[in-house]
């Protein structure tokens, strides 16, 4: 915004003239940076933009895309424990997949994005306006709002499908969009930015889409193209995914747990584009809801507090292949002990039901299940904030689009193979272990679908069909276990409306593969229509 203000010296020299005479207007300012004389910095446009991507920050907090993702997949659980955590059924309203247009984590799902969205908008606009000015940095700056804006919405093509696509900052309402039309969006829009996206790696671009992060959205979108449009984008996606591994910027860390350490940061060369988390300002929340309150006692937090909580589906946990250290460094398992030794509770793989009431008796206990560890302990919090960076996009991912492309199209399997053996080698110390073929990739899922009864037997088995490109599968939910991509993962597979599992049995309709449109969101715009197999009035 433009600012006129007469100077003090001014101001006097014209009170001591008594107004009588002539004089100029002009002004001379010393204590304040005008639109005319601000030259800005690429750090004063990096917080220029924070608007747009700050709200990343929703990801793993309370209700946040975490939940949306992972509860209502095949890997996490939250139960009924002994101080609560029914939350008037929301946990097993995502678990069973009943939910409709209120439910916490689909509304956040959709506001969330639309929220940064506006933000992104507003930034542009002004820019576009020269309401505020950016120099040389104009092209590159708006360039970076649009791809961020873009994946804000390639989140809302994966989780609500038709929705409004907004690029102006007014108060027209906005008109629904079809799945299809929004996928054309996000590609056009990436496509069209990513050549005037930065290429540079390092601290100055951390936490900021560049060219890559741009890249590895684009093949995101791709590789579940088919979901969202019917069409097939394997070539596609692998193209995006051949700029990204010939650039040599990214490498696979040497250490798993190393990449979701409270101190990952920029030096870990797998993370692509990351969400930054800081303990004294916008701390990572998920914690409070995995672990037990008394899990200070174990972790040494003081100051920490934990409500927990969520916990791993056993079937999960027993698909694991024995050696894979990935099972040790995603879940807390067994015993768990203060510094003095002293028992403070137990980690069992079971769970015996979602409400844990069985004859009208609550069996509910702080031990039942694994609790997700992936994400170190911050043991410098304060105000119960880790400062854990969540890694949107790393390396891994771009490595398993393509091992997956190449098997999707049936060319050059066997590259496909060595790519997903050289990733599991840094989670096995027998190398023999590590291996996989082509077999071994297009063979059946480990995981033993079907419903659990109160001894975790399988009860009602469901489909059995067996899942395509099974061992694949397999890699990915083992690879990315709590990453917030779950549920996305489960719908490009077929197993997220066919399988039973836990507790839920498939709503085999496949409504639910995409979430309601929020009913505030429909009682406020009459141009929206609700998705299909919803009812518009919940």
């Amino acid at each position: 915004m433009k600012r006129y203000k007469i100077s003090v010296l001014a101001f006097s020299a014209l009170t001591l003239l008594g107004f009588s005479s002539c004089f100029n207007l002009d002004e001379s300012v010393y204590s304040e940076v005008t639109e005319s004389t601000f030259t800005p910095t690429d750090q004063d446009v990096a917080s220029l933009m924070a608007s747009a991507y700050s709200p990343l920050t929703y990801i793993m907090d309370w209700q946040g895309l975490f939940d949306a993702q992972e509860e209502s997949g095949d890997v996490i659980i939250t139960p009924t424990r002994p101080n609560g955590w029914d939350d008037g059924g929301t946990y097993r309203r995502m678990h069973q997949h009943e939910w409709n247009s209120e439910q916490w984590q689909c509304e956040n799902a959709y506001d969330t994005p639309y929220g940064a969205i506006n933000n992104a908008n507003r930034i542009l606009s002004q820019i576009e306006s020269n309401e505020l000015q950016t120099g040389d940095l104009k092209e590159s700056t708006i360039a970076e709002l649009r791809a961020i804006r873009a994946v804000w919405y390639m989140m809302l093509l994966d989780t609500h499908g038709n929705v409004p696509i907004v690029t102006k900052f007014d108060d027209e309402v906005p008109v629904q969009a079809t799945r299809q039309q929004v996928f054309e969006f996000v590609v056009n829009e990436l496509k069209e930015v990513i050549p005037l996206l930065s290429e540079e790696v390092n601290a100055a671009t951390y936490g900021r889409l560049t060219k890559w992060g741009a890249l590895t959205a684009l093949a995101r979108v791709y590789l579940n193209g088919k979901v969202y449009t019917g069409k097939e984008y394997w070539k596609e996606c692998l193209e995006c995914c051949e700029q990204i591994i010939k650039s040599k910027k990214f490498s696979l860390a040497t250490s798993y747990k190393a990449i979701f350490a409270y101190d990952n940061g920029s030096s870990c060369p797998e993370i692509i584009f990351a969400v930054p988390y800081d303990s004294k300002f916008k701390g990572f929340h998920m914690q409070h809801k995995w672990f037990p309150s008394t899990a200070k006692l174990v972790f040494g937090n003081s100051s920490d507090y934990f409500w927990g909580g969520s916990c791993a589906n056993p079937q999960f946990i027993n698909a694991y292949q024995e050696g894979d250290k990935r099972l040790e460094d995603t879940w807390l398992m067994g015993e768990q002990r203060s510094a003095d030794g002293k028992l403070i509770w137990t980690c069992k793989n079971y769970l015996p039901s979602l409400t844990c009431i069985k004859d009208g008796q609550n069996y509910t206990s702080v031990d039942y299940g694994y609790r997700v560890w992936k994400y170190g302990n911050d043991p410098q919090t304060t105000n119960g904030g880790w400062s854990n960076d969540f890694p949107f996009f790393r390396y891994a991912e771009v490595l398993l689009d393509k091992a997956e492309c190449l098997l999707r199209l049936g060319q050059n399997k066997e590259e496909a193979a060595r790519i997903v053996t050289e990733l599991r080698k840094r989670d096995f110390d027998d190398a023999a272990k590590a291996t996989v073929t082509v077999t071994d990739l297009e063979g059946d899922t480990r995981i033993k679908y079907g419903t659990l009864d109160w001894d975790n037997n399988i009860d009602d088995p469901g489909d059995q069909t067996p899942v395509l490109l099974g061992g694949l599968y397999d890699e990915w939910g083992f690879e990315f276990a709590c990453e917030a991509q779950r549920r996305t993962q489960m719908i490009r597979f077929g197993t997220y409306s066919t399988k039973n599992w836990f507790n839920h049995v498939a709503v085999k309709d496949g409504h639910t593969a995409i979430f309601p449109i929020p009913l505030r969101a429909l009682e406020t715009n009459g141009k929206l229509n609700q998705n299909p197999g919803y009812d518009s009035n919940r």
